[in-house]
């Protein structure tokens, strides 16, 4: 009979670090928790581990499991060999992994005085095995002791300089690559793509028909600047939003929810992006510090708690979007009407729906009553899609009052032309929701807009109504 076969578990039978999604759970129950982690830390990795365990409980069925190393696993248990699951991850975890997946035939674990890693693990394996061969699969340099004890050495998902110094030093070494990691896949977890919304701090200035040069120039920066900040709310969402994403048809691919990226390089980048970009706003203007500040505040408000409550979350998108409309206009040292935030904050409504609505589609399709991590169910379908049409109807309709408002104006000297607007916009809305009602938008509805060229047309459209309303023909 085989050696029997000993499984890491962080990092190689799974992808991601049981000690910081157990953290993260625990402060997503209560922030206050820092205190005591940095207490527990202080007392030890074990202690750590198991005052944390003992606190919280962890989904262990919607982990990011490494299904190739599960698929060789499955062929070693069928010609009977034995494997045996060691981590360093405390006993709880592990126990409930092993009856998850109903493959090991033993464990060995941490409990609150020993952390069974690197040395500790292979005194524990030996002490299990009494001197016989193992085998021991592991993915980074703490495992390379008890490889050193191990008969048979399994290489998984290690980093490109552990797997090359593990097989320079184990020819024989069975290897399971990690999955790439791309300068794409970074810029996938920074939603690089979202940057697209912050276009509409530029709205204040193509309404005032602006050519200063210095004012789009400041704009611009403010642009990159809101563009980190909000890159560091996304990251934290991702990260706070891990079990829900997971069981989301689509957002489980995400960079985090499917840890390509570890925790780890999540709170780095937002150390990094978050002190970085308010400095950064700080040095342009002391009002866009504020505005940025404040935008930080709500996006975390709304990712930690109001986006599970129905109908504010979408009144707070909404106000986000029309914040960063206001805050254009500040760095341009515009003043926003009164009139374009009403119509901004309708017609944000509206998308804000379009993509709650686009959610449940996706849930009643998938045959689930309500979509996790929110507070909607399947049954409000009818109500938000009436609320969505409604609420950008009501935009088209504060924009006629408004373009009855311009007459012999000098921003508009042939206003009448405005008016061959409201048709053009009423079609893009009805569009909109009925590529909705389809299930062809997967995503930000803005996004789609982005991509879509039907929408480019209108934006085209629009455009070139403004300019002719802007020209005084006589």
């Amino acid at each position: 009979m085989r050696e029997p076969l000993y499984v890491d578990l962080d990092g190689t039978l799974t992808y991601t670090d049981l000690l910081l999604e157990s953290a993260l759970l625990l402060l997503k129950r209560n922030p206050m928790s820092v205190f005591l982690l940095v207490w527990w830390t202080l007392l030890g990795r074990a202690r750590l581990k198991a005052e944390i365990a003992a606190r919280v409980d962890l989904d262990v069925t919607i982990l990011p499991y490494n299904t190739a190393l599960l698929n060789k696993l499955k062929a070693e248990k069928a010609a009977g060999r034995k494997l045996v699951l060691a981590s360093a991850s405390n006993h709880k975890w592990v126990e409930a992994i092993a009856l998850h997946l109903n493959l090991f035939d033993d464990i060995l674990a941490s409990d609150g005085q020993n952390n069974l890693r690197s040395n500790k693990k292979r005194v524990a394996i030996e002490a299990q095995t009494q001197g016989q061969p193992y085998a021991y699969a592991g993915n980074s340099r703490v495992d390379f002791p008890v490889w050193a004890g191990a008969k048979e050495v399994w290489v998984v998902n290690a980093g490109s300089a552990t797997e090359k110094a593990a097989l320079k030093k184990y020819p024989g070494a069975i290897c399971i690559p990690a999955r790439p990691v791309t300068f794409k896949t970074f810029m996938k977890a920074l939603r690089l793509h979202q940057w697209a919304k912050n276009a509409l701090m530029f709205l204040p200035l193509l309404a005032a028909h602006s050519l200063n040069v210095q004012s789009w120039l400041t704009v611009l920066v403010g642009f990159l600047i809101f563009g980190a900040c909000a890159s560091a709310t996304y990251v934290i969402n991702d990260l706070w939003d891990l079990a829900s994403d997971r069981q989301h048809p689509r957002k489980c691919d995400r960079p985090f929810a499917s840890a390509l990226l570890p925790i780890s390089t999540g709170v780095m980048l937002v150390g990094v992006l978050l002190p970085g970009s308010l400095i950064a706003a700080a040095c342009l203007s002391t009002q866009f510090f504020l505005l940025v500040a404040l935008y930080v505040v709500i996006t975390l408000c709304y990712s930690f708690r109001l986006k599970k409550i129905p109908l504010l979350d979408v009144v707070v998108l909404a106000i986000l979007y029309t914040h960063r409309i206001f805050t254009g206009g500040v760095l341009a040292g515009l003043a926003v009407t009164h009139w374009l935030m009403v119509v901004s904050l309708f017609i944000f409504l509206s998308l804000a729906l379009v993509k709650r609505c686009t959610e449940l589609e996706w849930v009643r399709e998938s045959g689930k009553l309500d979509a996790a991590g929110r507070g909607y169910r399947v049954g409000d379908l009818s109500y938000l899609v009436s609320m969505g049409v409604a609420s950008g109807f009501v935009a088209v309709l504060v924009l006629a009052l408004y373009i009855e408002t311009q007459r012999g104006s000098v921003a508009y000297p042939n206003a009448g032309a405005l008016w061959f607007v409201l048709p053009v916009l009423m079609y893009w809305i009805m569009r909109l929701w009925i590529k909705t009602s389809r299930m062809e938008i997967h995503d930000d509805p803005l996004l789609f807009a982005a991509k879509d060229r039907s929408s480019w047309g209108v934006a085209a459209c629009i455009g070139v109504i403004a300019i002719i309303a802007s020209v005084k023909w006589t």
